[in-house]
């Protein structure tokens, strides 16, 4: 497999199209674009309820040009896994099979379909895009939602830490794990290829900033997702057969505070939270990077 290694390489084919339902600035439109470059047509996508199921529209009127299935909002993981198994009956292999959710449908509501799917090993991707809320229904606090950010029904901000979803993936020892983020596509769309070419069980979790749910900007995501990685809290790395390799080292690590302060969802944090922040940012950037 030869991996695509600067943009001009890039496939100007667009499996997900302008005119989508998405905001202007979406990051979760940001990452499909992305991460459909690398599958190519031959893939199906299964999404439950999320910003995707909606912004990609349905019928006659969808920016999908691949076949994708609309799932319950717990189970798109053993939708994919029965379409992936109905694939093999037929003797087709040559179809990447892949259950798309937000972090919703992948840590929380949509968790024990995909634990069960890694834990079977099935021959699928998963992909978590990420943006850290509920964003379809309002923007409520998650599990993944970080320390003291503000939401709607966390409005002095989210008591407990953000749970640590890669860490419980590579638990189940999945043939593939990477994350990824929308401010660096070539990284992300090389592994997706890489990802299309293993066999067994995959998870992506591509970090998709949402400019409503950060308070931020809509011209600002690509500009915040990499402050993300700049300042070490969102970290690019892959896991196969659970040895990780780095993929993007920041050429400058920049303080955590200057990513936070960006966003309105982080106004209640005091420079206190934001020493500590900064501290277990450094501590986790040792732990990965060694």
């Amino acid at each position: 497999m030869e991996l695509i290694n600067s943009l001009a390489e890039v496939p100007e084919t667009e499996l997900f199209t302008g005119g989508h339902g998405g905001c202007r600035g979406c990051g979760a439109a940001l990452a499909a674009r992305q991460a459909l470059k690398a599958l190519g047509p031959r893939t199906i996508i299964t999404i439950p309820a999320s910003c995707m199921a909606t912004i990609g529209g349905s019928g006659l009127s969808t920016a999908w040009e691949i076949p994708f299935y609309h799932s319950l909002f717990e189970c798109a993981p053993a939708v994919a896994s029965g379409i992936r198994a109905a694939l093999d009956i037929q003797g087709i292999k040559d179809v990447n099979v892949v259950s798309w959710a937000g972090d919703a449908g992948t840590a929380d509501i949509g968790f024990q379909s995909l634990t069960g799917a890694a834990e079977r090993q099935e021959n699928i991707i998963h992909v978590c895009y990420d943006n850290e809320t509920y964003m379809n229904t309002g923007g409520q606090a998650g599990s993944v939602t970080p320390y003291l950010a503000v939401t709607p029904d966390t409005p002095t901000g989210k008591p407990t830490p953000r749970k640590d979803m890669l860490a419980i993936m590579a638990a189940h020892h999945p043939a593939y794990l990477a994350t990824a983020s929308v401010a660096y596509p070539l990284d992300l769309i090389q592994k997706f290829q890489k990802a299309r070419e293993i066999q067994g069980f995959r998870y992506i979790h591509i970090l998709a900033p949402c400019f409503k749910g950060w308070g931020i900007k809509e011209d600002q995501t690509v500009q915040l997702a990499r402050l993300a990685v700049e300042c070490g809290l969102w970290q690019l790395y892959e896991e196969i057969g659970g040895r990780r390799r780095v993929t993007v080292v920041p050429e400058r690590r920049i303080p955590v505070g200057d990513y936070l302060r960006l966003q309105g969802r982080f106004k209640t944090m005091d420079e206190a939270a934001i020493a500590a922040l900064q501290a277990e940012v450094d501590r986790r950037f040792q732990e990965v990077q060694s």
